[in-house]
């Protein structure tokens, strides 16, 4: 929180408040789970010996050792991703040429369908005790890992109808909680099905949505 904050409390030469966060971030209104991460994770004693660049931060920020989230990035794709930058001698080029390297060198890690999907904003005041450092938040389709281990726990349980009465007895249906599963199952479906759709998908959907166009006019 106090790195996504961070242009709200402190100048910087690209600002982005939480409202730009959140328009640029959400694609579509079900997929708003987000992964942050934090770089450099390093002891405070060995700050001293440790030169980070940018491009270092970059890649530990991508890199699923630094996420705050138990998924693996690697196992799905990213929709959408900011980095928030701080440090006194960060310079905009050197962001922006190391995302969009980062972006050219690792494409299998984006969906091709949404081009630049990676936002970037940059904050003079560096944190304390670190003279540089990066907090990230993507939007990948990975995060649907997550919520099928939810899903396997919770139906063994349900199965079983374990501690159901616990809920049922204070005026709880059962049938809220098939709904509730039954919603984490399409919000898996729709994560899985973004994240295999190409830009071929999006041209014949639109071609299929001008033939019904012609077809209604004729």
């Amino acid at each position: 929180m106090s790195g996504t904050t961070t242009p709200l409390r402190f100048p910087g030469q690209l600002n982005s408040d939480l409202r730009k966060l959140a328009t640029n971030m959400v694609p579509f209104p079900r997929l708003h789970f987000m992964t942050c991460g934090f770089a450099p994770l390093t002891s405070p004693g060995s700050n001293a010996f440790k030169a980070n660049k940018v491009s270092d931060l970059i890649t530990q920020a991508f890199s699923a050792e630094n996420m705050m989230a138990a998924t693996d990035p690697r196992l799905g794709r990213y929709l959408t991703a900011a980095t928030y930058f701080r440090g006194r001698n960060i310079s905009s080029r050197d962001v922006e040429d190391g995302m969009l390297q980062y972006q050219e060198k690792h494409q299998d890690q984006f969906v091709e369908w949404l081009p630049q999907s990676v936002s970037t904003a940059l904050c003079s005041v560096p944190p304390a005790g670190i003279p540089i450092s990066a907090t990230f938040i993507g939007n990948t389709t990975a995060v649907q890992e997550l919520f099928k281990r939810t899903h396997s726990q919770f139906a063994a349980m349900f199965r079983r109808r374990a501690f159901l009465h616990w809920y049922t007895g204070e005026g709880m249906d059962e049938m809220e909680f098939t709904e509730a599963e039954s919603n984490l199952l399409d919000l898996v479906a729709e994560y899985q099905q973004y994240q295999d759709a190409g830009v071929d998908d999006e041209e014949e959907y639109l071609e299929e949505g001008q033939e019904e166009e012609y077809a209604e006019e004729e």
